[in-house]
């Protein structure tokens, strides 16, 4: 198909959430997946090195177009969209889910020392928690793990991305 590239991106701009490799192979049937790939990665390549203000980025398992950091002051005015506001009660919440999950609230509470009802209802509110399931012990509590909007919001591709513990410590020195 000598517009692939096209297509692929038509459909990534489009798109309002990350658009996976399954998702682009189901809409482009008759397309091998290496052909995707090299179209993705070609994309990310020419926007890479136009260094306009937009760049495709794999971000929650498939690709989206961002805006630059850089450039977010002025695309901020135009669309009053605030960035998500996470308290540091609902941030360290929210750390120990993504890094602990599956989990229950009484594991976060042990963690954290708090009750943590109030936060978790708004991470469940604002998408960046979930819940999983029930465990299978007396009282059948509910499991939270993090959510695809999680990953797009901390610019991850996944959760191996989350910085590690030794990460972490030197970032505090």
């Amino acid at each position: 198909m000598d517009n692939l590239k096209a297509i692929v991106e038509g459909i990534v701009f489009v798109s309002e959430s990350p658009v996976g490799l399954k998702k682009l192979k189901g809409l482009l049937e008759d397309i091998e997946g290496k052909e995707i790939i090299k179209a993705l990665d070609d994309l990310v390549e020419e926007y890479d090195k136009r260094n306009g203000a937009l760049c495709l980025v794999e971000v929650a398992g498939g690709f989206q177009f961002r805006t630059k950091d850089n450039f977010s002051p002025w695309i901020r005015k135009l669309t009053s969209i605030k960035p998500v506001a996470i308290s540091q009660a609902a941030m360290e919440t929210l750390a120990v889910v993504a890094y602990k999950q599956p989990v229950m609230k009484a594991e976060i509470e042990k963690v954290r020392g708090v009750d943590v009802s109030g936060t978790l209802k708004g991470l469940l509110e604002k998408n960046l928690v979930r819940m999983i399931g029930r465990k299978d012990v007396p009282g059948r509590p509910i499991i939270y793990g993090t959510t695809k909007k999680f990953l797009e919001v901390f610019n991850l591709k996944d959760l191996s991305e989350l910085p590690t513990l030794r990460e972490l410590k030197e970032l505090g020195e």
